[in-house]
């Protein structure tokens, strides 16, 4: 079917060709057409090609006079021509058309020079025969398409008997399988509150076991917590210091001035500190710095400690880049 689809799509350009050239013919140039007393050389033949394709077979009856009186009158010789039969063109019509179309001047362009009417009646003649043998090699396919069509049709049914079948089948195994579904079910229902019993069991033995472990932890936490309350004190003045007055300076001040002025006055005044406390530990963590270069910063350490002041203010800090 769908090789004699495309086949007769072959078709539908002449087709709208014809059906275009009688769109084109208008009353007045039919009147004017057969209002010749002699036709213009050549035209007579298309006229001819039109009373063969209406089945005029005499030749000696495919006279001018007959001719003006087949378009006559003309609007119902043009509604004839839109309604005409082109899938029911008998051989000998094709075979005497066949005849005319072999004349040089039997084209659209040559005919135009002499008669509109007649360049269009010579285009719909052209179109309507090279759509007709199209049609002809397309309607055994289209036949043959719609006999396997008609074959499949009823395999297809039988097919459809079949899925019936199975399916009712399909339906009893379903059933059965929901049985068994429903039995396993339970089955493992009592398995898993088993199982959840079971671990209830081991998560409470090992909470007792390492609550044991758990109270030596617990107890130096409590001495660490002891501890960070007063060194928190000293952490937090050079955390502070830091924020307030680092910014405008490059690493090579900044360093100095934190670990050998800061620090030892921060001894001397015997205020309580971690020892060895990094400033830039104090105002942030790990995560927060990965999360930093994620975003673009540089991993330099005047960077670090900007991104880390900056996070740290409430106002706009004054800083110095890492590029001076």
């Amino acid at each position: 079917m769908d090789k004699a689809n495309k086949e007769l799509e072959a078709a539908v350009p002449a087709m709208e060709a014809a059906r275009e050239a009688v769109d084109c013919l208008e009353v007045k140039a039919i009147q004017e057409f057969k209002g010749y007393g002699t036709p213009p050389s050549g035209t007579e033949d298309v006229a001819s090609a039109v009373q063969i394709l209406f089945g005029v077979k005499e030749e000696r009856k495919r006279t001018w006079p007959s001719q003006q009186k087949m378009m006559n009158p003309p609007p119902q010789f043009i509604q004839t021509l839109k309604d005409y039969n082109k899938e029911e063109i008998k051989d000998w019509q094709k075979v005497e058309v066949g005849k005319l179309l072999a004349k040089d001047y039997f084209n659209y362009k040559t005919m135009m020079s002499k008669s509109s009417a007649a360049a269009n009646l010579a285009n719909w003649v052209i179109n309507i025969i090279r759509y007709n043998q199209i049609y002809v090699n397309v309607k055994p396919l289209q036949e043959e398409a719609e006999r396997a069509e008609k074959e499949a049709n009823e395999k297809n049914e039988e097919l459809r008997i079949v899925k019936e079948q199975v399916d009712e089948i399909i339906t009893q195994v379903n059933a059965l399988k929901a049985q068994l579904a429903e039995a396993v079910a339970k089955k493992e229902a009592v398995e898993a509150k088993a199982n959840k019993l079971q671990t209830a069991l081991d998560l409470a033995n090992r909470l007792v076991n390492g609550l044991a472990d758990e109270n030596v932890r617990w107890r130096a936490n409590v001495e660490n917590s002891k501890n960070d309350k007063l060194t928190m004190i000293g952490n937090a003045l050079i955390a502070a210091a830091f924020v307030s007055y680092i910014g405008p300076f490059s690493s090579s001040f900044r360093n100095p001035l934190w670990k050998d002025t800061w620090i030892p006055d921060i001894i001397e005044q015997k205020i309580p500190f971690t020892d060895g406390v990094d400033p830039l530990e104090v105002l942030s963590s790990p995560s927060e710095q990965a999360v930093w270069f994620t975003e673009g910063l540089p991993a330099d350490r005047v960077s670090i400690e900007n991104a880390a002041v900056v996070t740290s203010t409430s106002r706009y800090p004054l800083l110095i880049d890492p590029q001076l």
